[in-house]
């Protein structure tokens, strides 16, 4: 890469108006991870960014409603995200969203979450009952991903990557912080970190405080994809001032970004039809 420059938008509190950039033979990152992960009909690592949309449904019917409106999206990875489903301790209720779920989704890849309130989700648990709903969702045959917080507690993450790749699950390794914005070098070196102990992808999100933040985010995405043995990273800067990172995944090298169709699950989602027309805008532009 010969150089990259943002400009800032600052009077509307978040970056972009365009992100410039010249890049050897005038291309743009071109996703060249060693270990790509495919999925369903979606390969996770090559190509324009993935576009995944949460279900954020406390009850049934709720869940049926989010389902009508986000399918016809057609989004590559729908995400549940079970801490916000009210039942989700119930393993007989799981099982019964997850079916419906399927059932709705077709070939659409599924991504299962439990976001613990350590980590900016609903559920207050404790690590053996996380481990053990996270296992009974892997052997359940519905869910093609499963998110798994890296720092839990020691050998969870370790534990699960047993469980998921037994049963054919990828498993998506997450770690977020919504008061900071870490290091550039401690965001690599945890990146680094989920694959030594077994995911398939890294996932990182953080929340910047000021511009250099973003730019710290976006440089340790940047790095991690150089490596040669790494499988796909998904990182993102939160909220307003953050948005760049989840539209720009193509350049730096995040492989998938969450959008929203109806309620967003974090801060900073966009719409999915602005994120599909631009980061194909920018897809375009290689």
């Amino acid at each position: 890469m010969k150089a990259i420059f943002l400009i800032f938008n600052k009077e509307n509190s978040h970056f972009v108006i365009f992100v410039i950039y010249y890049l050897y033979y005038g291309k743009i990152w071109s996703g060249g991870y060693m270990h790509a992960v495919k999925v369903r009909n979606i390969i996770i690592g090559e190509g324009v960014p993935k576009l995944c949309v949460p279900i954020v449904a406390k009850d049934d019917k709720e869940l049926l409603s989010a389902l009508e409106k986000i399918v016809p999206k057609k989004p590559d990875i729908i995400e549940f995200r079970a801490d916000i489903y009210e039942s989700f301790r119930n393993k007989v209720q799981l099982m019964e969203a997850l079916g419906t779920i399927r059932d709705n989704i077709g070939d659409i890849a599924l991504l299962f979450t439990i976001r613990t309130a350590a980590e900016g989700g609903n559920a207050s648990i404790e690590a053996d009952e996380y481990v053990e709903l996270c296992k009974y969702v892997c052997e359940s045959g519905y869910a093609d991903l499963i998110d798994v917080e890296a720092y839990m507690r020691d050998e969870v993450l370790e534990e699960l990557c047993g469980t998921a790749h037994n049963n054919n699950v990828y498993v998506v390794a997450s770690n977020h912080d919504f008061n900071r914005t870490p290091d550039e070098t401690v965001i690599v070196e945890r990146l680094k970190s989920m694959y030594e102990r077994g995911a398939d992808i890294s996932k990182i999100a953080v929340m910047p405080s000021c511009e250099e933040d973003v730019i710290a985010l976006l440089s340790a995405t940047l790095k991690v994809n150089k490596e040669p043995d790494l499988g796909p990273v998904i990182t993102m800067s939160m909220g307003k001032m953050g948005m760049i990172s989840r539209l720009t995944g193509e350049i730096f090298g995040s492989a998938v970004t969450f959008a929203s169709v109806g309620e967003a699950s974090a801060p900073g989602q966009i719409p999915i039809e602005d994120v599909r027309r631009i980061i194909g805008m920018f897809h375009d532009m290689n």
